[in-house]
């Protein structure tokens, strides 16, 4: 049976047998429906997104014009989720599936040759206290920006350090926790272990393991609505919030360029191997509209330079060095939003590749919070020793 197959079973499994459990038909913005067992041992909520994206780019020529023009029409995202609990609700568990070209692209020897469909496929088990155990393939407790949900961004899609630097998804096993210092001092602790090369591998597990841990400190408290893990101060805080991150990842004998991310470095005897260090500072502060958002990236690798076994160099080189993302807005009444970030990438001169600094202001209207909104920003990109970009983006998002 084909993916699209059992997806239309399950959608239609739910309307047409509706006598097994009952079915409430949610407000827009909260899923399609909700499902819930006779005996309620289970639950389901199924939900769909569309991010509808216009394009359009022009390069600096030599006088200083603007020249190349370019523009694209995209189905950015367009996903069905599915969450709820299984027998008990200590048990939880989040199934996403990606349905755009883009999110379906990255077929190779690795993924069966494959479209890659699953995004999540996550069970997450409260086994003790404040401690969960998660189980599957989802997103790594990376660097913030990654982890906030691209249907949940405050400008129309994430940052060049993201692209750069981000751990993405992986497959494997997360200890999370979480306990108060202090009155409403709130620290997280969250740790992973992965297979390290990204998500839906399916055959082989070249090099080693993938250990990340991070940790999160709220001190004043949890932000509304998990609003720390949200682009947009839509609740409008009535007390200042703020979360303070740091993140270390290390990915052991690495085989691809940018850790779990990136091309494969192949060589005379198959991959070459390097062990690759990501470090994250970065956190979130929210007050009356204002919100502010930053990021700091630095990696590392023993050895950067890939090699074949008589130490010629094979071309491929593991992208090390820094990066920094500042992003603000301020929400104004009828939930306009005004937003600017700066971003600066520097990577190393063994990577071949020029320093980039990007300048982006964003306007945004939310119409129903993050599930409906329309969001435009206009980028300009200071690349050292090349051509300079500007870029114009427009983007429409329907979240049921």
């Amino acid at each position: 049976m084909t993916l699209k197959k059992l997806t239309l079973l399950v959608l239609f499994s739910g309307m047409f047998f509706s006598h097994a459990q009952e079915t409430n038909a949610p407000k827009f913005g909260q899923g399609l429906f909700n499902l819930m067992g006779q005996d309620s041992t289970w639950s389901m909520k199924i939900a769909a997104r569309m991010q509808f994206l216009s394009v359009s780019t022009w390069e600096e020529s030599a006088d200083g014009g603007w020249v190349n023009p370019e523009q694209n029409f995209l189905v950015r995202r367009a996903r069905l989720k599915f969450d709820g609990f299984a027998y008990t609700p200590k048990l939880r568990y989040k199934l996403e599936l990606g349905l755009s070209n883009r999110d379906l692209s990255g077929a190779s020897d690795f993924t069966s040759n494959a479209p890659r469909y699953i995004l999540d496929a996550v069970v997450m088990w409260n086994f003790h206290e404040n401690f969960e155990l998660w189980v599957g393939q989802t997103k790594l407790p990376g660097n913030i920006e990654r982890v906030i949900s691209s249907g949940n961004l405050q400008q129309v899609n994430r940052s060049l350090l993201n692209s750069r630097f981000t751990l993405d998804r992986d497959q494997g096993i997360q200890l999370r926790h979480h306990f108060n210092l202090f009155n409403n001092f709130l620290i997280r602790e969250k740790f992973a272990i992965s297979q390290g090369e990204g998500r839906n591998i399916t055959s082989g597990n070249l090099g080693g393991h993938q250990y990340t841990a991070r940790l999160e400190f709220l001190p004043f408290g949890k932000f509304t609505s998990n609003g720390e893990y949200s682009g947009s101060d839509l609740k409008r805080e009535v007390k200042p919030k703020l979360m303070l991150a740091i993140n270390y990842d290390t990915n052991q004998n690495a085989v691809k360029t940018r850790g779990n991310q990136g091309s494969y470095m192949a060589n005379d005897i198959g991959y070459y191997e390097t062990n690759i260090n990501t470090f994250f500072f970065d956190g979130m502060f929210k007050y009356n509209g204002f919100s502010f958002m930053w990021e700091y990236a630095h990696r590392d690798a023993n050895d950067p330079i890939a090699k074949n076994s008589d130490g010629t160099e094979t071309g491929d080189v593991v992208w090390i060095g820094n990066g920094l993302n500042l992003q603000s807005g301020y929400l104004l009444p009828k939930d306009w939003e005004i937003s600017g970030r700066y971003t600066h990438i520097d990577l190393d001169d063994i990577t071949g590749r020029n320093n980039e600094t990007q300048y982006t202001l964003g306007l945004s209207k939310f119409i129903v919070g993050h599930k409906l909104k329309v969001q435009t920003d206009f980028s300009y990109l200071s690349v050292d020793g090349g051509n300079d970009e500007l870029m114009y983006r427009l983007q429409l998002d329907v979240h049921f």
